[in-house]
């Protein structure tokens, strides 16, 4: 295994797909805009911002990530920073802001995510806008995470790999949920990644994005303007700051 496969099994689990699109043209409705990616990991879209002409920051406290980003074509044309939204420089100004794939599920605790929220807010100028997603508790994703309903092929630079998810715990109460990715590499080895998520509603975010100084546009369910509930369970949220 190279020490570049946890990032190789990234980018081939999670290719590029209908988020990356949404995303992508709503960092580019405004031409050459100043994009924030916060927890920006491999950089795949944080690239493809840049190429379409935005001038992009990546965010990310993943080393690992970051390094592969970092290596990817085109990704001397983004300024790339190691750490939180409290990295990001006290001068720093932006037109739009992203928080992709997630990534908010991967910040358990509210204080930090209203940290995060609030940081972002200060580094928008008026009018700015900002988009993430999340996965909505309503849709209970975490039930269709078993191995029958998640494996596949994925081709890797050392050769094909079987990967899936397993959801091991879940606590509705708190939404938080433990699962596992499990992987069967190239050379037969099953290795096992287990950490846990946050599922927050949309009225839990409604009002976090609210305290931070930022006003809701759109809640979606999907990637193509579905409404809540009718999509494919995520909750897309566009905002700006006033």
């Amino acid at each position: 295994m190279t020490e570049n496969h946890a990032s190789d099994l990234y980018d081939a689990v999670n290719n590029w797909g209908p988020s990356d699109d949404f995303f992508l043209g709503f960092a580019t409705t405004v031409p050459g805009a100043r994009l924030l990616d916060l927890g920006c990991g491999t950089g795949g879209l944080t690239i493809a911002a840049a190429k379409a002409g935005c001038i992009v920051t990546g965010v990310d406290p993943d080393q690992p990530s970051l390094q592969a980003a970092r290596a990817k074509p085109g990704a001397g044309s983004v300024a790339w920073i190691d750490g939180n939204s409290r990295a990001i420089p006290s001068t720093a100004l932006f037109d739009v802001a992203l928080m992709t794939s997630n990534v908010v599920q991967e910040i358990l605790d509210d204080d930090e995510l209203a940290r995060s929220l609030a940081d972002i807010a200060a580094h928008l100028v008026p009018g700015g806008r900002l988009a993430f997603d999340s996965r909505d508790p309503n849709a209970r994703g975490w039930e269709a995470w078993t191995k029958e309903r998640t494996h596949k092929i994925v081709h890797l630079p050392q050769g094909a790999s079987q990967h899936w998810y397993q959801t091991t715990q879940v606590d509705e109460r708190t939404g938080l949920v433990d699962f596992c990715a499990h992987e069967i590499s190239p050379d037969g080895i099953e290795r096992v990644e287990c950490g846990p998520i946050r599922f927050r509603s949309e009225g839990q975010l409604r009002a976090m994005l609210d305290h931070a100084g930022l006003a809701v546009d759109d809640v979606f369910g999907g990637y193509h303007g579905e409404p809540v509930g009718r999509g494919i369970g995520t909750l897309t949220f566009t905002a700006h700051r006033p």
